[in-house]
C-alpha cells in the first residue's frame, strides 16, 4: 500500500533521511524506532505530505503521492508528536473544526464525529473543555481528529508520549484497535508499545533503515547479542568464563561461597556446552547455567549504539531544519 523508494530529505548540508527505502502492506501495524536525531518525524511528515522529499518518491498504491497531494492526504490521518489542540474549544467543537477543515459536508461529519468518539472512547468528555481533561483524553482527542475522515492510513507520532502507565495501556489498546481496519505507521520509544501493537519493525539510524523485520524476526537475530548467567563454586571461575570466545563483557556477584557471573557475548556461537565442559574438568559446582535471548531494547541499541544523541533547542528529530552545527533536526512543532 505504501512504498518509500529512495527518499532522501536535506535541510542546507544536513542530511535528515538518506535514500530511506521500506514497503508497508495493508493491514499492517509497523513500529518506526530510532534515536533521537535518527530521521524518523522526518519521514513521517513526508509519509502525510506536510514535507516533499529532496530524492526518491512515495507511493500510495503504486502511484506518487506528489502527483496530487491533495488526495493523498484525504487517505491520511495524523497525529503528531505535539498533539495540536485548542484548550478553549470543547472537544466536540474541536472535531467539528477538524471535519470543516477536511471539507466534511454536515452529514460527514456527524457521522465522522459519531465513529471517531466511539472508537477513541471520548463519550464522557465529549462536551468538556479540552483544557480540562487529562492527558490521555487529549491523546484520545487527536486521534478522533485524525480518523474522522475515514482514513485508510494512520500516522502516529510518539501517541504515549508524557504519559503515565495506565494512560499508556489504554493507548496501546487503543492503537491495536484502530489498526484493525487501518494501515498504522507507529514511531515510539517505548519497546513494550511496539512488541504489544505493532506486526513489523523499520529501525532508522542517521536517516537510513538499519533493519526490517517483524518483532519475532529481530528478536531471534539478535543480531549477536547473547547473555549468559553462570552461578558457580570453585577455583578460576572468573577468569575462566571471561576467557571464552566471544565475550566482550561481565560481571561478577559474589554469594554465599561462590559466585554468579554474567557474561554479554557477540556472535552466533552458543556457550553453554563449552561453560558445562569448563565447568565438568575444572571441577566446579554448577548451580544454574542459563542463556537469556536478546530483549528488543538490547537489539535497538545493538542497531544504533554508534548514532549520536543529536539536540538542538532542547529538542531532536522533529523534523524541521536546524542548524549545521548542532548536527540534528530541531524540536519545531507541527503547524
Amino acid at each position: 500500500m505504501i512504498s518509500v523508494e529512495g527518499v532522501t530529505k536535506r535541510y542546507g548540508f544536513l542530511v535528515a533521511v538518506d535514500r530511506a527505502t521500506f514497503d508497508v502492506d495493508r493491514g499492517e501495524v509497523v513500529g518506526f524506532l530510532g534515536p533521537n536525531g535518527a530521521g524518523k518525524t522526518t519521514t513521517m511528515r513526508m509519509l502525510t505530505g506536510t514535507l516533499q522529499p529532496d530524492e526518491g518518491a512515495i507511493c500510495f498504491d503504486g502511484k506518487p503521492i506528489a502527483d496530487n497531494l491533495t488526495a493523498a492526504k484525504t487517505r491520511v490521518g495524523y497525529l503528531p508528536e505535539a498533539n495540536p489542540l485548542y484548550d478553549d474549544m470543547l472537544v466536540c467543537e474541536f472535531l467539528e473544526y477538524v471535519a470543516r477543515l477536511r471539507g466534511l459536508d454536515d452529514r460527514q461529519t456527524r457521522a465522522g464525529i459519531g465513529r471517531a468518539v466511539e472508537e477513541t472512547g471520548l463519550e464522557d468528555v465529549f462536551f468538556r473543555p479540552i483544557s480540562e481533561i487529562s492527558k490521555g483524553y487529549r491523546q484520545r482527542t487527536g486521534m478522533a481528529g485524525a480518523i474522522l475522515h475515514e482514513p485508510e492510513i494512520l500516522v502516529l507520532d510518539e501517541p504515549t508520549e508524557g504519559l503515565d502507565p495506565n494512560q499508556r495501556v489504554e493507548i496501546r489498546k487503543l492503537v491495536s484497535s484502530l489498526g484493525s481496519e487501518r494501515t498504522v505507521i507507529l514511531s515510539t520509544h517505548v519497546m513494550q508499545e511496539v512488541e504489544a501493537t505493532c506486526d513489523r519493525l523499520l529501525v532508522i539510524t542517521r536517516g537510513a533503515i538499519a533493519a526490517d523485520g517483524t518483532v519475532a524476526e529481530l528478536m531471534e537475530a539478535g543480531h549477536g547479542i547473547s547473555r549468559y548467567t553462570v552461578e558457580a563454586a570453585g577455583e578460576g571461575v572468573v577468569d575462566a568464563l571471561r576467557g571464552l570466545p566471544g565475550v566482550d563483557d561481565h560481571s561478577v556477584e559474589a554469594i554465599d561461597g561462590r559466585v554468579r557471573v554474567r557474561l554479554e557475548t557477540t556472535g552466533d556461537q552458543e556457550l553453554r556446552p563449552d561453560i558445562f565442559q569448563l565447568a565438568t574438568r575444572q571441577g566446579w559446582v554448577l548451580w544454574e547455567l542459563r542463556r537469556e535471548r536478546a530483549t528488543l531494547e538490547q537489539v535497538f541499541r545493538e542497531l544504533t549504539m554508534d548514532h549520536p544523541e543529536v539536540e538542538a533547542n532542547g529538542a531532536a528529530d522533529a523534523g524541521d531544519p536546524a542548524p549545521v552545527a548542532n548536527g540534528g533536526e530541531n524540536g519545531g512543532d507541527d503547524e
